[in-house]
């Protein structure tokens, strides 16, 4: 049995028109999200490498000067670096408190949009299957209205069913991309936070131990 992309659509009817439309939304939010976050995560890295050793040493002009270049001013870790370096003389409660909050606000930036994935992955499959409810309802009713068709039997049914299911199977052609961006992209955006997390403590030993401890 053989269907046209005309008779497959023609199947599927405006369920199927609507599951296309959020599987292109779908598409697009995951390629935002990919270049935002490889774009964020990779120079924030990178910055975090470079400042390491200025860390080390307490050359804290070396990393502003870092934080402000402009290939990498707008990432979390020259966000993150510049606060801190401004509030190096505070306390270490006081400089862990404003770290945590640069950090949850930099990870919600990074996983801004993440819930339209994880939402698309949880209700796509059951718009499809709604599309194949109405779609079997359809070629019952068809089959009950026509007599011609009544008596040719199982195998009108059969076909009926058969348009019907691709609604079921665009719903999960969709889901099962969008839950899978959505698991990575939210490991990625943790894992990272907790690099960041790192970061922040290493700055705070060194600039607690030697302006608080004598």
């Amino acid at each position: 049995m053989h269907f046209s992309l005309k008779e497959i659509l023609n199947a599927g009817g405006p369920i199927l028109i609507l599951l296309v439309l959020l599987s292109i939304y779908s598409i697009t939010v995951m390629l935002e999200r990919w270049v935002k976050l490889r774009g964020a995560i990779g120079m924030s890295r990178k910055l975090m490498l470079y400042c390491q050793q200025p860390i080390r040493t307490e050359n804290y002009r070396k990393i502003e000067d870092a934080c402000h270049k402009d290939i990498v001013k707008h990432t979390p870790a020259a966000h993150l670096l510049s606060e801190l370096t401004a509030a190096r003389t505070r306390t270490p409660e006081e400089q862990e408190k404003i770290a945590e909050n640069i950090i949850d606000w930099e990870t919600a930036k990074l996983q801004h949009r993440l819930s339209v994935l994880g939402t698309l992955g949880s209700i796509t499959p059951f718009i499809g299957l709604f599309g194949t409810v109405i779609g079997v309802m359809h070629a019952f009713k068809d089959l009950a209205a026509n007599a011609t068709a009544a008596a040719a039997g199982a195998s009108v049914v059969a076909a009926g069913i058969a348009e019907a299911l691709v609604n079921t199977a665009a719903g999960l052609f969709v889901a099962v991309p969008a839950v899978i961006a959505y698991n990575y992209f939210l490991s990625q955006t943790n894992y990272f936070a907790k690099e960041l997390d790192g970061l922040a403590s290493y700055f705070i030993h060194k600039t607690s131990r030697y302006d608080h401890n004598g």
